[in-house]
Parts: C-alpha cells; sequence; structure tokens
C-alpha cells in the first residue's frame, strides 16, 4: 500500500471502505472464476449490490437512492469491488456512466419506471454509442432516429457495447438531422421493445467477465417519454457527462494497478530465488520503488480530480488528463509486475496473468489516449484547426 496518506478521505469515508470490502470479500469474490468462464456477470451480483444501496448512490430518496453525491464513496467503492472481484463487473458503468443520463435527461416518466430499478439492480444499464465504421468520431454515426409524430424510430447497428447481454435500457446515440449533419439525439431503448436485437459476446483480449455484444435495432419505435434531453443536443449532453466517466475510468485504472502492485510485493517478498527473496535484489527493490512514486503520484491526481467533481469544478481537459495518465501507468505497473512473476505471472492461474490482459482496455474505452491528447492540446490553446 501507499506511504502517503490520502488525506481527501474522512473516517467516514473508510468505514464505508470496511463494510465495502466484507461484502465484497463475502459476495463477489468466490463468484469471480465463473464470471469469467461464462463470459458474464450474474445478475445476482448486480442485485446484491443494490441491496446494500451500492448503486446509483447519488440518485434522489424519492426513487430509493441514498442522496449521496459526494464522489468519494463511489471512489472507495471502486477501489475496494476491483480488489476483491473483478474489473469486468461494471457496476461503475451502470452507476457513474450511464445513470446520470436517466437522472439529469431522463422525462419524469422515465425515472419514475427505470430509477427505482436501476438502484435496486434490477434494471441494469448500458451506453451503446460505438458502431462498426465509428468510435470516438461521433459525427460519422450512421444510427438514424426519425420522428414518427408519437415516436421515435431507430434503425442501426452498434458495437463493442459493454453489459450488452445483460442490460435491461441502453441510451442509444442515433443521427436526428434536426439542424445539421452533426445533430445527435439521445434515447432509452428498452429490453422487449421490437426490432432490438442482440449479437453473440463478442471474444476479447481481456476483461472475460463483461458482456460485450453487438446492438441491432431495426425500426424500434421509442415512445417520445424515452428521448433524453434535447434531440437535437445529443453533443452537448454527451460533453456534459464525459468528464466524469472519464474520471471513473481513471479510479478503476488506479485501482488495478494498486492490486496488481500489492500482489506483487506478497510474491516477491515470499518467492526465493539463489536462496533470497527475489524483492531482496536490487532490480526488484528498483523497479518497485519507481513504480510505488508513479502510483502515489497519479493517486494524488485522481483524488484532487474527485474533490474538484464534487466543487463542480472537473473540466473535460483535466478529466482527460487523469484518464490518460491512470489508464497508461496501469499498463506499465502491471506490466512490470508480470514481469517481477517471472514464469508464474504467464500463467492463468496467476492472477496478474489475468490482469495484464485485462489493463490493455484502459487506454482505449472512454476515449483512446490519442483523443485524450487532442482534447488536453486544445485545451492549451493548440488547435490545429486555428492554427492552420
Amino acid at each position: 500500500m501507499s506511504l502517503l496518506k490520502r488525506r481527501h478521505l474522512t473516517p467516514d469515508h473508510e468505514a464505508f471502505r470496511d463494510s465495502v470490502r466484507r461484502w465484497a470479500m463475502a459476495e463477489l469474490t468466490p463468484h469471480v472464476e465463473a464470471w469469467r468462464s461464462a463470459g458474464a456477470v450474474s445478475r445476482d451480483a448486480y442485485l446484491s449490490a443494490g441491496a446494500q444501496g451500492y448503486l446509483l448512490m447519488w440518485a434522489p430518496e424519492d426513487y430509493g437512492g441514498l442522496g449521496l453525491t459526494d464522489q468519494r464513496y463511489d471512489q472507495v467503492l471502486q477501489e475496494e469491488v476491483i480488489r476483491h472481484s473483478d474489473p469486468g463487473f461494471y457496476q461503475n458503468l451502470h452507476s457513474q456512466v450511464v445513470g446520470p443520463y436517466l437522472g439529469n435527461l431522463g422525462s419524469e416518466e422515465l425515472k419514475a419506471r427505470l430509477m427505482p430499478r436501476a438502484i435496486s439492480g434490477e434494471c441494469i444499464l448500458a451506453v451503446a454509442m460505438t458502431e462498426p465504421n465509428a468510435g470516438s468520431d461521433l459525427a460519422n454515426l450512421k444510427t438514424r432516429a426519425v420522428d414518427c409524430g408519437d415516436h421515435w424510430e431507430i434503425s442501426g447497428q452498434k458495437t463493442y457495447i459493454s453489459n450488452g447481454i445483460l442490460a435491461d435500457a441502453v441510451v442509444v446515440a442515433a443521427r436526428t438531422d434536426i439542424g445539421g449533419r452533426r445533430t445527435l439525439g439521445l434515447f432509452m431503448v428498452e429490453r422487449g421493445m421490437e426490432g432490438l436485437s442482440r449479437g453473440q459476446k463478442l471474444r476479447k483480449l481481456g476483461l472475460d467477465a463483461q458482456d460485450t455484444a453487438e446492438l441491432f435495432f431495426d425500426r424500434v419505435k421509442v415512445p417520445k417519454s424515452h428521448v433524453l434531453g434535447d434531440p437535437a443536443e445529443g453533443f452537448v449532453n454527451l460533453a456534459r457527462h464525459l468528464a466524469n466517466e472519464r474520471l471513473h475510468v481513471a479510479i478503476g485504472s488506479l485501482a488495478h494497478a494498486q492490486t496488481a502492485f500489492d500482489l506483487t510485493m506478497d510474491y516477491i517478498t515470499s518467492r526465493q530465488a539463489f536462496g533470497q527473496p527475489i524483492g531482496s535484489f536490487q532490480e526488484s527493490r528498483f523497479v518497485m520503488a519507481r513504480l510505488r512514486v508513479d502510483l502515489d503520484v497519479a493517486q494524488a491526481f485522481v483524488d484532487a480530480c474527485v474533490m474538484a467533481h464534487n466543487d463542480r469544478r472537473l473540466s473535460a481537459e483535466v478529466a482527460a488528463e487523469a484518464k490518460l495518465q491512470a489508464s497508461e501507468l496501469e499498463q506499465r505497473v502491471i506490466s512490470a509486475c508480470l514481469q517481477l512473476h517471472g514464469g508464474a505471472g504467464y500463467m492463468e492461474e496467476y492472477r496478474i496473468s489475468r490482469m495484464f490482459r485485462d489493463a490493455r482496455i484502459a487506454p482505449i474505452y472512454g476515449g483512446t489516449s490519442e483523443i485524450m491528447k487532442e482534447i488536453i492540446s486544445r485545451g492549451m490553446g493548440l488547435d490545429a484547426r486555428r492554427l492552420t
């Protein structure tokens, strides 16, 4: 663990951590291998989290939430869930990435029906933006939503959708062309709507427990009450929520890296070579010292971002910095930790092997590292569109 005391956390947050840890070790840890074999987390995990009040903790009490808007609690929750279960349990996607679209943009009718079920874990959430020919460039989306008077009709295809198989309600980005080619709307599509179908779970390099799938929309009729915000303001509404999403990617990346570091400390102090612990060799000590410094610096920055978000001061550029730094550090730390495990690190039975594969997605999802650099550099005034 870190030598640096994290001063942004209070005794209440640490007491909450203890509660989450006990729950995670009892309710999640025993099921990780089964999840990874099945290619999906059990719905029971979401129901268990909901029963503890851990889903959409920020939601108002009127809907069954805790009204707990302090991001430090979600940060602690994510750190303990990753440490004691698997990064493929996307409770943070459900609660902190997708949930806010419903809570901030949903109609009262939609919120009254879906929010209590999302809070309890009965309704699992997902977001569908990426398409076969459009990832970060949302202006090239082909999925269309046509205004049919008393409803919208959505047609198109989405891919790489996390929670794609389990999801009961999906936020879908679709072109509405109200006012121009770049005009998007956001729509809530629910399980059972005619015309919605799912492909098979996609086979991936890592995140074996995460059910990633294709979604197909064949003239899906969506009630007007399922429009999230103004159907011409999808870009604006996406931008409003991306800083929070990227902050939570950073939180998860650091938690994953810190867990790998701690596992490796245990390994190199118990495993011996040439009659002494691996951790006693200078190379091992120096590698771990460097990783400790990098983790502490990144953690201090992410913790500061959490407090800025609490104060509504977290900008898109700073969130991009946090995501870029933490996701790339996650890969470096876990790669170095696998190396210190030697041949054992290449064996599937050792958790570090699985962590190495799982970490590779972090600089890609939620916006690639290259996109993060674009956002950061433009915030510095280095915008190629204006400088040429």
